[in-house]
């Protein structure tokens, strides 16, 4: 199989200003893509704006000999995402993959969280995820109709370490990033009759949201970004036809794949009723069979010593 498809294929990717966005925008254009370069340009914390990191990344991509224009929708409005989706389609003809990376960070213990903070990154991590997929795969959906052919089509969602293993100090961010794990996967369940695939990404790079606690220049030289965009292209292109609704770690020359929870012990009562008695007695037990769960900083080390392979 191929990477790319049979004529020039196109994807949308959003914060795609800078950081890992621009460089999946390069990698992809690399292979062939032509692209919709999605960014609002807000600080790390959501405020403000600024198109001139999008147009940017344009000009590198044309540079190349592909195709790209930016769009500065709002992906945190549901009918803004759906103008995102229609410029790609109704600029290219065409839309095939997906690429949801835009967020922001607005860490707060949860005693010093304010209402803003809260919304804001529910609002930009989460629904800035859900609002895009649903108009991509309504497009999609009628598209399959239309030609009575499942579609060839892909999403990236972006989740992060916080989300999967609940980073102290981030309730919101993790929140909304382990929402978008829990997303993909009911998204691949349902899209997959049209041909669609969705598959989650948490990655691992010093970025602008991630310098402040990435401090150190062996992490900086490590976790570059553009280690993270091989697998997007991957997980876009053919190679990855029969991948589906999984979850992916990648950063520092690691790949992970990452098991969402699933039930890993339990006991049945003879006679269906259980006393607080009996559940003190037994569930210590349970949790005793369970693995001790990760934090992020234990994922990341693993991540920086996973085995090798040549």
């Amino acid at each position: 199989m191929s990477i790319i498809k049979s004529e020039a294929p196109v994807a949308i990717i959003t914060g795609a200003g800078r950081g890992l966005g621009r460089e999946h925008a390069l990698a992809l254009a690399k292979a062939g893509y032509n692209l919709v370069i999605n960014d609002l340009g807000a600080a790390n914390d959501g405020s403000g704006s600024d198109a001139s990191p999008a147009a940017q990344v344009v000009a590198e991509i044309e540079a190349m000999g592909q195709k790209a224009v930016v769009d500065g929708s709002d992906i945190s409005n549901w009918q803004a995402a759906g103008q995102l989706i229609q410029k790609a389609v109704d600029t290219f003809g065409r839309l095939d993959g997906l690429v949801n990376n835009a967020g922001i960070l607005r860490d707060r213990t949860l005693a010093n969280m304010t209402e803003e903070d809260w919304d804001l990154s529910i609002a930009v991590n989460l629904k800035g995820t859900a609002a895009p997929m649903h108009h991509a795969a309504a497009y999609w959906r009628e598209l399959s109709k239309t030609t009575g052919a499942p579609v060839n089509a892909a999403i990236v969602n972006t989740t992060s370490a916080s989300g999967l293993y609940s980073g102290t100090g981030q309730a919101n961010y993790a929140a909304a990033k382990a929402g978008v794990a829990s997303m993909s996967i009911v998204a691949a369940r349902e899209l997959a009759r049209y041909g669609v695939r969705v598959n989650v990404l948490a990655p691992a790079a010093v970025t602008r949201l991630t310098e402040g606690v990435m401090k150190t220049e062996e992490l900086r030289q490590k976790l570059n970004p553009a280690f993270v965009a091989p697998i997007v292209v991957y997980l876009l292109s053919d190679l990855a036809s029969d991948i589906n609704g999984r979850v992916f770690e990648m950063g520092g020359g690691t790949v992970m794949a990452v098991d969402m929870p699933q039930p890993k012990s339990g006991l049945k009562h003879s006679n269906g009723i259980w006393t607080t008695e009996q559940l003190a007695d037994v569930i210590p037990g349970l949790l005793d069979k369970l693995n001790t769960p990760m934090n992020p900083g234990e994922a990341m080390k693993l991540m920086m010593t996973a085995a090798e392979i040549n």
